[in-house]
């Protein structure tokens, strides 16, 4: 097929060798599977701002901090310099949450390279070695249903253990890879201690597998995951070593306000300390 422009820079610089077909074209990207050498991989081309339609980037970015104080100004003021940082730091989050979270163990793509607001990442294929289809576009039986849901459950609790809420988890943004789920499109991910949203997002990305799934397997419909795994981490419990029922009951005693933000800032000084020590190393 013709090079689109956006790939062409990285034709240029010998990270793709040739482009065969457009994989899909979505609400921020379009992704190409390209050839490298002997393997092939998946090319996402982020979107203009102004052509994509995800709505509600605000909730997304909070928080989302750039180390250079000319473009924060910049980007408090709504400048056109501001707006090319923003862009570049909303790009830029995927990667970084897909290299974080695949240092986590989480099932997602391995990124290779991010240039020019492209991202190279591996192509996941299914069994007969085709790119994966997403759960929306498969069926599956009870058992099936039951098996994926509680793979995914245990990524999100996975997920969540590295400090990542996904924000926009649903079957459309998982595919089924040969040897199992595998979680996609992360540019929207949040930090999970930084973002006053963060709680709002996990519940809902929860609800979305529970009613997917629910479809082929009824009884998860009355599961309720979501609070369940919120509720540990706002104890503090070990995320890793959790067990959990699907059933939750809200206490009734009063919220620990000053506590909730204690553990918010202890949790920034512990990150702040990771990001000085991987700076340092």
């Amino acid at each position: 097929m013709k090079t689109p422009a956006r790939l062409q820079p990285l034709i240029d610089e010998g990270l793709i060798d040739e482009v065969l077909r457009q994989l899909m074209s979505g609400k921020e990207a379009k992704v190409y599977v390209v050839r490298c050498g002997d393997e092939l991989r998946a090319a996402k081309v982020y979107k203009e701002a102004e052509q994509r339609s995800f709505r509600q980037a605000v909730d997304y970015t909070e928080n989302r901090k750039v180390k250079n104080s000319r473009a924060a100004r910049a980007m408090a003021k709504g400048t056109r310099y501001g707006r090319e940082v923003q862009e570049a730091a909303w790009q830029s989050a995927e990667v970084d949450a897909l290299r974080r979270l695949a240092g986590a163990g989480v099932r997602v793509p391995r990124p290779w390279q991010f240039l020019d607001g492209v991202l190279l990442m591996e192509l996941v294929v299914d069994a007969a070695g085709h790119a994966a289809p997403r759960l929306n576009d498969l069926h599956f039986d009870e058992v099936e249903a039951l098996a994926h849901h509680a793979t995914l459950i245990a990524e999100v609790l996975r997920m969540l253990g590295a400090g990542v809420v996904h924000g926009d988890l649903s079957e459309f943004n998982v595919l089924l890879a040969a040897d199992g789920p595998v979680i996609i499109d992360l540019p929207q991910a949040v930090d999970a201690a930084g973002n006053n949203h963060a709680q709002r997002m996990l519940l809902r990305d929860v609800a979305n597998l529970r009613d997917f799934f629910g479809r082929f397997a009824p009884a998860l419909l009355a599961t309720q995951y979501g609070p369940e795994i919120w509720d540990l981490y706002r104890r503090g419990v070990p995320l890793q070593a959790a067990a959990l029922s699907g059933r939750f009951v809200a206490s009734g005693a009063p919220a620990d306000v000053h506590g909730v933000l204690r553990e918010i800032d202890d949790a920034r000084a512990e990150e702040a300390a990771r990001r000085l020590r991987m700076g340092a190393a």
